[in-house]
């Protein structure tokens, strides 16, 4: 059974600030081992659990038409409403009954999100909408980013590292103890023949303090501590903060960090018609 979370207002409003959009080397990654099997123009792109859409325009200078698919009205309230490449759209719909024909898509892709999904009946319906030789992309990333500042990198992911564990309570029964693990076994069930397991690609990207502790508040760790005791969360979060500036010898959350992300990937194409 899928899950659905992430959909209220106020989460949306924190995707769109501070998620992380893939780097553009991980979809130059997905393309090329696209257009080794389509030759040609590339028609339709589907982007599942799309979120507020950081990862679907990406995609817009390379297909015809891109089109996002999302459970939450709030999501893709935010996704539609910002501005956006003329050929993308967004639509709402569960990724298990995707509103697509047969063999339309050349890519289906899900960026962060397919953990959440129903495994077996999305990747009946991918197959589904996939046209042959088309291909199925499912990116995400590890929960324990690390930061890097200088000579303090160490002493920073020590605490980095208290703050996942304390969260990892609240982790959902769902997706298990491990994301890498989850999608290995989604990886195994992918039942076309040429397929590719990817682990991991280091990503770095520079932003403030701030934007990395409202990366991790995004967190359904997070969020599920939050639910439970909502002045016990904020106050992890703001003792962690301290560490960390104080570790720094910063005194505002404006300070800029590198923070690298470990991205994981599968990547499998649906074969061709004989």
């Amino acid at each position: 059974m899928a899950q659905r979370h992430f959909e209220g207002k106020e989460q949306a409003e924190s995707y769109e600030r501070y998620r992380v959009s893939p780097p553009q080397e991980l979809i130059d990654e997905v393309l090329n081992f696209l257009r080794k099997r389509i030759q040609g123009y590339l028609d339709l792109a589907v982007d599942v659990g799309c979120g507020s859409g950081q990862g679907t325009e990406l995609l817009a200078p390379h297909f015809l038409t891109v089109v996002g698919i999302d459970v939450s009205p709030a999501q893709l309230e935010i996704a539609s409403s910002k501005e956006h490449a003329a050929n993308v759209c967004y639509r709402q719909s569960p990724a298990e009954e995707l509103p697509f024909e047969d063999d339309a898509a050349d890519l289906v892709t899900s960026m962060a999100a397919a953990h959440w999904f129903d495994h077996p009946r999305f990747l009946r319906e991918a197959d589904r909408i996939l046209r042959p030789g088309g291909c199925l992309a499912l990116l995400s990333y590890t929960m324990d980013f690390e930061l890097e500042y200088g000579e303090r990198t160490s002493k920073l992911n020590e605490i980095c590292q208290e703050f996942y564990a304390a969260l990892h309570p609240f982790r959902k029964a769902y997706i298990g103890s491990s994301s890498v693990d989850l999608y290995k076994k989604i990886y195994d069930s992918v039942s076309y023949n040429d397929k590719e397991w990817h682990e991991c690609l280091r990503c770095r990207m520079i932003m403030p303090l701030s934007g990395f502790i409202g990366l991790v508040e995004t967190f359904s760790t997070y969020q599920g501590f939050l639910e439970k005791d909502p002045a016990e969360a904020k106050r992890l979060s703001q003792t962690i903060t301290d560490r960390l500036l104080e570790e720094m010898g910063a005194s505002s959350t404006d300070t800029e960090v590198t923070v690298v992300v470990k991205y994981f990937y599968i990547l499998a194409s649906k074969p061709q018609k004989s």
